[in-house]
């Protein structure tokens, strides 16, 4: 019975997620315009964190120097990270894992986006955030390890 209250109570809280104080440094660090939308992408990982079924709380830390969410408790999806394009003022991104069939399978639910070889998807700052389309993409990251795995068991 005290499982299921305390499942209850991780279910409930909003964005739950292990913060990283160095993470909060390099978002200083970025441009005004940019800083902007990259704070309002990471609103929306971890808003499409919370109510992703079966991703659980997110861990905030640095890969490559780039603010990154990993799924560290419940491990159901690959890690995406976030940055400004630094050859490119104005522009950031949302980058996956390069060898995964992410990026290959958002290019073909959403042709519109504009995509980085196999590995990202470019915003510009100028531009309204595609919202209901990176919030798919989003959750299908955060969940492709445990799609992988339930794919398999029923294989099995």
């Amino acid at each position: 019975m005290k499982k299921a209250a305390k499942k209850k109570s991780i279910a409930k809280k909003p964005s739950a997620v292990t913060r990283d104080a160095a993470v909060d440094a390099v978002f200083g660090t970025y441009p005004t315009p940019v800083k902007s939308k990259l704070l309002a992408l990471r609103r929306l990982i971890l808003d499409t964190a919370d109510a992703t079924e079966g991703v659980g709380a997110l861990e905030e830390a640095l890969k490559w120097g780039q603010p990154s969410y990993l799924t560290t408790e419940s491990k159901s999806g690959s890690t995406i990270r976030i940055d400004q394009v630094k050859a490119e003022a104005g522009r950031y991104a949302v980058y996956f894992h390069c060898q995964t069939d992410l990026v290959e399978t958002f290019r073909e639910l959403y042709p519109e986006l504009r995509y980085g070889g196999n590995r990202s998807i470019l915003l510009d700052a100028g531009e309204k955030l595609p919202e209901k389309a990176l919030r798919h993409c989003v959750a299908l990251a955060l969940t492709y390890h445990l799609r992988k795995r339930q794919a398999a068991n029923r294989r099995a």
